[in-house]
């Protein structure tokens, strides 16, 4: 938790408070389903919280942005962006019924009013929304072609033009070499100094 303040230290005291409670309650839902890797778990706030905030720490969605997280697994990265974004709506998606569940009782525990979690593919998503988000889901083009009916064109409110955000690791050149053109790459050591962030990425795509 002291690694959150570490970087985000004007927390209100319930953005504190939900985000002390994430690592018990993943623990909790970890020794019946397993949502995140058990040997992860000690670095739960770097490896899984810290890591979603790096999309919070690249933009400032405005009060009311609509953000989808396809892919969501356990939560991540849209719990964490929720939390710290309290005015905008999550709707959170993954193909496994038993992650979603793990989301909304997270969500539900720790007074989260802004997500909406539901079981379904990218595929069956027919909403629109400002911002998709994703962490390591699939390769970028395949996403790309699933996510583009779903972001809007008729609200732009934020700093950045409605798209794409996710997070990757490794060599992602043949991956963004078709969006050379519009993609941007930051480097996630460039946000915070942890040794595990060298070669993480914070990929956005206008769309």
């Amino acid at each position: 938790m002291d690694l959150i303040l570490k970087y985000f230290p004007n927390l209100s005291d319930l953005q504190h408070t939900q985000f002390a409670k994430l690592k018990e309650l993943y623990e909790d839902w970890n020794s019946k389903i397993n949502v995140i890797s058990r040997k992860d778990m000690d670095n739960f706030y770097e490896h899984h919280v810290l890591h979603s905030l790096a999309i919070a720490h690249e933009i400032k969605f405005r009060d009311g942005s609509r953000i989808l997280d396809l892919g969501t697994g356990g939560g991540f990265p849209g719990i964490p962006l929720a939390i710290m974004f309290p005015e905008c709506q999550f709707k959170m998606i993954d193909r496994t019924g038993k992650k979603i569940r793990v989301v909304n009782e997270v969500a539900q525990a720790i007074g989260l009013k802004n997500v909406v979690a539901e079981q379904l593919s990218g595929e069956e998503e027919k909403a629109q929304y400002d911002f998709v988000v994703s962490r390591a889901v699939m390769p970028l083009p395949d996403l790309v072609k699933i996510i583009k009916k779903n972001i809007s064109h008729k609200n732009q409110h934020n700093s950045l033009p409605n798209g794409l955000i996710c997070l990757k690791g490794g060599n992602l050149q043949a991956e963004t070499q078709p969006f050379k053109k519009i993609v941007s790459l930051t480097e996630i050591h460039d946000m915070f100094e942890e040794e595990w962030f060298k070669e993480k990425y914070l990929i956005y795509l206008p769309l």
